[in-house]
């Protein structure tokens, strides 16, 4: 078997349902098995891997196991000979596996390899590639210190279109051999959630194995769908932070009282600014749709000020429409439009204003998000 997909699930029944199409899709030609790891979600997510995707593998947990504990339950009965580590909120293109594939046959000492993340606004995520977060690093990171000499939090020496070697990959995609997988023994579940991917590429490294960041295909990572960012977050990164530093880097009782001020620091300032946050929603008053579903005109013809159109490949004409139509919001649908053409005009539109959003092929609802800090609506259709 060519490959195993692992997804850890936790109520995000219609995001899971969007990135189990994707990895459908991405497994054309490929021998592929999915698994679903569900931690207990209260949804229909479950119900829904069940009904509609019936050759993935589901293990429904009667607890929130945690994403370690999760993965590794994944990975355990896995048959690939890779396994990737995907979250629930990403959509992958059609080529994603092949591509990654064909690079991973050329690398004899591969460790973890990553992709190129953008969010749902189109904007290049930085913890694609990162470098690894030694206590020097860290300390620059929690005290805002950033220069060419001194930025070291992420891989800087790659720029976001190259190929290269990294330190630290990103727990949203990660893909590697299942026997380096198992050779390290996993994500270490002390790891309740944050930091493990972190410890894992830190192992690997520590094996004498080479983790890569992919620059060819590029992933959609909502963000912010995985895990709502909330105080609780704040906690499990606090702790992970803590706990990865007290494993690897502690050093002497003066150091260690630097790190853990600096981190209990940042924590602070983390917790005043979502206290402070205030959830808005960006109105959708004209929408452009590319597709050619008549439910699906109807819907939004009832809803919103529809223009229609079958434009896929002219970026300048989309824009120029964008422009003088004053569209504040592009729907794409899969139906018709591949997931790779539609990662691209992400990449293209991300500058416009726009909102953009997503009618997945085969189902009932339309799903984007643009903030990584709150989860993304998802609109049924009727």
């Amino acid at each position: 078997m060519d490959l195993s997909v692992i997804i850890v699930n936790y109520n995000v029944q219609y995001f899971l349902e969007q990135c189990l199409l994707s990895v459908q899709a991405a497994s054309t030609n490929l021998d592929v098995e999915i698994i679903v790891v569900d931690n207990n979600s209260t949804d229909d997510s479950c119900k829904l891997v069940s009904e509609k995707f019936a050759k993935v593998h589901l293990i429904e947990n009667k607890s929130n196991l945690g994403f370690s504990k999760a993965n590794n339950q994944g990975v355990e009965i896995a048959k690939g000979k890779y396994v990737l580590i995907l979250n629930p909120d990403t959509v992958v293109a059609e080529d994603t596996f092949t591509q990654i594939l064909s690079f991973a046959k050329l690398k004899q000492n591969l460790g973890i390899l990553g992709v190129k993340l953008i969010d749902g606004s189109g904007e290049f995520l930085p913890e694609s590639k990162r470098g690894l977060p030694t206590p020097g690093v860290a300390f620059n990171k929690l005290f805002g210190i950033s220069s060419k000499q001194t930025g070291k939090y992420y891989a800087t020496h790659l720029n976001n279109d190259e190929t290269g070697v990294v330190d630290i990959l990103v727990g949203a995609f990660m893909f590697l051999k299942r026997s380096v997988y198992n050779e390290v023994k996993g994500f270490d579940e002390d790891y309740f959630m944050y930091g493990e991917d972190i410890d894992l590429s830190y192992k690997i490294l520590n094996k004498g194995y080479q983790n890569y960041y992919f620059s060819k295909t590029t992933v959609i990572h909502y963000k912010g769908e995985s895990t709502i960012k909330d105080v609780k977050y704040l906690h499990y990164f606090h702790k992970a932070m803590k706990i990865f530093y007290r494993k690897h880097f502690r050093l002497n009782y003066i150091y260690d009282f630097i790190m853990s001020f600096g981190i209990e620091c940042w924590f602070l300032l983390k917790y005043l600014k979502f206290i402070q946050f205030e959830e808005k929603s960006q109105p959708i008053f004209k929408v452009l749709y590319l597709g050619n579903n008549k439910l699906i005109n109807s819907y939004l013809g009832r809803k919103y000020l529809l223009i229609n159109e079958e434009l896929m490949d002219d970026f300048n004409q989309i824009k120029t429409i964008v422009k003088q139509k004053k569209i504040d919001t592009i729907i794409f649908d899969n139906e018709i439009v591949t997931n790779k053409k539609i990662i691209t005009h992400f990449e293209a539109l991300k500058g416009e204003n726009v909102t953009f959003k997503i009618h997945p092929k085969s189902t009932n609802f339309l799903i984007g998000s643009t903030n990584t800090q709150q989860r993304g609506l998802v609109e049924i259709i009727k």
